[in-house]
């Protein structure tokens, strides 16, 4: 790195030398104007399921927009999402989903929703799944993120928010680009947009993306941490010993595909895969799991729908969505861990839905609208765990056939299958110039797990222009995913004990007598605008969940017959958990003269929490930080040149486990960390930009919180310092 001053050094001196034009002068102008107006008035979905401003809507929410994107360097959802408001990011610790994160003290991805043009693209089934490299945002015209439950519109999983991705109706599509990029630790990877067009009024937009890194060797960086240990059994048996052992790997991979197609204004299809590839050693201390390259998840979806929108009457209008999704855990994907008493074990998961859906918008009058909808969601979902060879994807999970692994006990291997029918309304009223109300309930009848009734009311007060005063209680419900309900894993040894019972150690048993979580939100969120430049917002909320789900010790140690399980677990409901936070959020957007131009975007955001289990043992609130301050800013020479610096200043975290009699409550500390990404823009005949993008510039070592509550709690190590050059060309 001793060559980067030199090399910032340059790419400012080329900028600036470089003589403005009267054009690029008006063109900075202008842009820096549609900038302002997009921050004020630019219309968003997600809040109704109709363009809207942001103003209109009683829901706190942010809009992301193409240019923010590219200025900020957010290849994909992880890094958007790591820079939000009220968000804790913590990467590489979870190995079944590689990244955890909370979103307003709501944890775990399968309680967020994920939308691509208002179509769901995370888990089918509910549960689960990545949120990393594999959601690269190149078709995204803007990224909206709502924040609180909204299952009133949205139904099961929109607990902590919803995120929808926004794409370009496919005869608006800007232009094609090619992106190539290139850095240290094997960082590496390509991105396109293209589109085609005819007069018969049909459209089609195709990009794609292919990402792969190795990833910084942690026990080269984090020595302590990560030394060359014995690699033992739950017994204390040695398997591999330390001076045997293997080198740290960390690779990932992920790739993706998005077409669109538009037939006139009415019709139109997408397609969206992506598919991420992680180790299952991911987030593990080297006492517990072995590093290889071949022992991986590989997690693949596919969504595939259609939208028809037509008018019944100059008042009404309606759209029909059919929508198709699956997700594969690959046969192929395994693990070599202390849970399989570190053998091969393999692992095969499918979750599958799909949806129909009928909505209406009603023009009542002009003070008045209603949105409602009917939609039928099936759904089918298969869970094997600790295999001893890979799942036969051509034969039933009652067929495989397989044997726990040192035993000559059938394996079982679960699956479900069930159905949901659900109907919303929401009526938004414009009482006066400056007072709005919205009032949305949603019925829910599941096959599974019964009735469930969700409501979403909200008023906003606009008493002047540049004041926005919002109120909004929401509701949300999350069935049990089949990951929770069904999963089964663990390992035998071979031994018995005196009745002839095979012993399990570290195993999880299934729980079919789950209930769902029920969520609820109360948020009121001020949001000032002094002057157009200036955006300041102020939003506080109190939430809470019934019914949590955990990981608990489970009572069912003869679950297998002809076994005994030792200390099992499963997921179970536990208590309640509450959480009170506030977030401050900044903007301001400056033009400095006609060739400068930048803009300055901040967070600060605090959050107390409890979870009680009614066992006695109290929580706080794990894996979030009590205070989190994100800074960053943008400036602009021109359209020629650009700088984009962020600092995160991270509070610690805890595991949040308090016991009067034994106190286990660990904690990761806090960290400071800062980014800086340079571009350099109009080469190549004004089509092209190159960047320079360094993260964790001052290489600090820092930790994540990782595990599971006081027994598995630890600090992750993670990455040093990191480059990446990256090259952009527009056709």
């Amino acid at each position: 790195m001793t060559r980067l001053p030199l090399l910032l050094a340059s790419l400012v001196a080329f900028a600036l030398c470089s003589p403005a034009s009267a054009a690029d002068t008006g063109d900075v102008t202008r842009l820096l104007a549609l900038s302002l107006e997009e921050l004020i008035n630019t219309p968003v979905i997600t809040a109704s399921r109709q363009a809207e401003t942001r103003g209109e809507t009683p829901a706190h929410i942010i809009v992301i927009t193409r240019q923010q994107i590219r200025e900020r360097r957010y290849h994909n959802l992880a890094d958007l999402m790591e820079d939000l408001p009220g968000v804790d990011f913590m990467r590489g610790t979870k190995s079944s989903a590689y990244n955890n994160f909370a979103v307003q003290g709501y944890n775990g991805s399968n309680k967020i929703l994920v939308m691509l043009d208002g179509v769901r693209i995370g888990h089918p089934a509910g549960g689960n799944f990545p949120i990393a490299e594999n959601f690269a945002l190149y078709p995204a015209k803007q990224v909206e993120v709502l924040f609180g439950p909204a299952a009133a519109l949205y139904g099961a999983d929109a607990v902590a928010g919803v995120i929808n991705i926004i794409t370009d109706r496919a005869s608006d599509t800007p232009g094609a680009f090619v992106s190539l990029r290139g850095g240290n630790f094997g960082n590496r990877g390509a991105s396109f947009m293209a589109g085609i067009r005819n007069d018969n009024r049909l459209a089609l937009s195709m990009g794609g993306h292919w990402q792969q890194a190795d990833r910084a060797p942690l026990n080269e960086y984090y020595p302590t941490e990560f030394p060359k240990v014995d690699a033992r059994t739950f017994g204390g048996g040695v398997v591999v010993p330390a001076a045997a052992r293997e080198n740290y790997v960390g690779d990932i991979s992920s790739n993706s595909l998005y077409a669109r197609l538009d037939v006139g204004d009415d019709l139109s299809f997408g397609y969206y895969r992506n598919q991420f590839r992680s180790l299952t050693s991911t987030g593990d201390r080297p006492a517990t799991a072995i590093y290889r390259e071949d022992a991986f998840w590989d997690t693949l979806t596919d969504t595939l729908y259609g939208k028809y929108r037509f008018d019944l009457s100059s008042r009404l209008s309606a759209e029909l969505v059919v929508d198709y999704s699956l997700q594969e855990v690959s046969p192929d994907s395994r693990y070599v861990n202390i849970f399989t008493a570190f053998n091969d074990g393999y692992e095969y998961a499918r979750g599958e839905r799909l949806g129909i859906e009928q909505n209406l918008t009603w023009k009542i009058d002009e003070r008045h609208r209603m949105q409602a909808g009917l939609g039928y969601q099936d759904y089918s979902a298969i869970e094997a765990h600790s295999l001893p060879n890979p799942y036969n994807t051509n034969l039933e999970p009652a067929t495989q056939g397989l044997l726990y692994r040192n035993t000559t006990l059938p394996l079982q291997i679960y699956g479900a299958a069930f159905h949901n029918i659900s109907v919303y309304t929401q009526v938004q009223s414009q009482w006066s110039a400056s007072f709005s109300t919205m009032a949305g309930l949603r019925h829910d009848q599941h096959s599974e797990y019964g009735s469930s009734l969700n409501a979403r009311l909200g008023g906003v007060w606009h008493p002047q222009a540049q004041h926005y005063l919002k109120l909004l209680y929401g509701e949300a419900f999350r069935a049990p995913s089949p990951e929770e309900s069904l999963s089964s894993f663990g390992s035998f040894d071979g031994s018995v004990d005196a009745g002839g019972n095979f012993v399990g150690t570290g195993f999880r048993v299934p729980n079919f007598s789950l209930a769902p979580e029920k969520a609820r939100t109360l948020s009121l969120t001020w949001d000032w605008r002094p002057r157009p430049e200036w955006n300041l917002i102020a939003s506080a909320y109190q939430s809470s969940i019934q019914n949590l789900i955990l990981t608990q010790p489970s009572a069912a140690t003869a679950s297998i017959p002809g076994a005994v399980l030792v200390s099992p677990e499963s997921k179970g409901n536990a208590g309640e958990e509450t959480h009170t936070g506030l977030d401050l959020i900044m903007q301001y957007r400056f033009q400095i003269n006609p060739a400068w131009s930048g803009d300055i975007w901040s967070s600060a955001s605090w959050i107390t929490g409890s979870i009680d289990e009614g066992n006695g043992i109290d929580w706080d609130i794990p894996f979030v930080a009590d205070s989190k301050i994100k800074i960053g800013a943008t400036l602009r020479y021109l359209d020629r040149f650009s700088i984009t610096p962020q600092v995160f200043r991270i509070g610690d975290t805890d595991n949040g486990r308090k016991s009067a009699v034994a106190p286990l409550r660990l904690s990761t500390p806090g960290f400071t960390l800062a980014n800086l990404h340079i571009g350099w823009h109009k080469l190549l005949d004004g089509k092209a930009s190159a960047w320079l993008e360094i993260h964790n510039m001052f290489d600090k070592r820092y930790y994540a919180a990782h595990g599971s509550g006081g027994r598995t709690f630890f600090d992750m190590p993670q990455q040093p310092r990191s480059w990446m050059l990256s090259l952009e060309y527009s056709f």
